[in-house]
């Protein structure tokens, strides 16, 4: 069963989206939100695996409600306005669906959805939750915006209250602290490797042993982090290195 949040200012677009979807045995709505904030506290309190989200609502966008996220579930957006596709595509939506919507695209839609949540990889959305790790997270930088997934993520280097994200070949700055991030990522696979820096372990090349018991990491993009004797020995005893 895919637990599913309708979020849309506009209450008949609600009652239409309940009534699109009412053929669809495999979905359970599980709730709805007419504004961001509203949107914000459903998916902390009712944990969907997936958000039909309004791009345009007053008080705040789809877009200001996917920033505030820490755990974030699938999304596929739901607008009227077509200038928005571009950007919905950037940030990995599940699918964009223009009003008003059709049947069939909402029926393809929901495939995709329920393909990507059945994928092995995916398969721990619950745990995550649980855990309060994020699976991904969204970055707005200027009129840019990116959902990503955090294993694609590589390293997290603190400006000020701002972070610098390195992924791919992009490095957008989101606005929040590295010890906001810190306190969220999975331990497991980020390490916080000195007061600017957060790596992820998975895109560690080689460590090699510096002066004063220190150590420096080498990622596979070729980006070098310092990391500091009291960290290092922290990270030998993690991964008995």
């Amino acid at each position: 069963m895919m637990r599913v949040l309708l979020v849309d200012d506009e209450r008949l677009a609600r009652a239409e989206l309940r009534r699109l979807l009412a053929p669809h045995e495999q979905v359970e709505i599980v709730g709805e939100a007419a504004n961001a904030a509203e949107a914000i506290q459903q998916i902390a309190a009712l944990q969907p695996d997936l958000v039909l989200l309004d791009v345009q609502m007053p008080g705040g966008s789809g877009f200001d409600m996917l920033e505030a996220l820490d755990v974030m579930p699938e999304v596929i957006f739901t607008t009227a306005f077509d200038q928005y596709a571009l950007r919905a595509f950037e940030v990995n939506a599940l699918d964009y669906l223009q009003k008003p919507i059709q049947a069939a695209r909402l029926a393809a839609a929901l495939e995709r959805a329920a393909a990507r949540l059945g994928h092995p990889a995916k398969a721990s959305l619950r745990t995550a939750k649980a855990e309060g790790a994020p699976r991904k997270i969204f970055i707005k930088d200027g009129e840019r915006c990116w959902l990503v997934d955090v294993r694609q993520i590589r390293l997290f280097e603190s400006e000020g209250n701002y972070t610098r994200v390195y992924f791919e070949e992009n490095k957008p700055l989101m606005l929040r602290s590295l010890n906001q991030l810190e306190e969220k990522l999975d331990g497991g696979s980020f390490f916080r490797a000195s007061r600017r820096h957060i790596v992820n372990l998975d895109h560690v090349r080689e460590t090699r042993s510096a002066d004063g018991g220190g150590m420096n990491l080498l990622l596979h993009d070729g980006v070098n982090v310092e990391v500091s004797r009291r960290r290092a020995a922290l990270l030998r005893e993690q991964r008995e290195l």
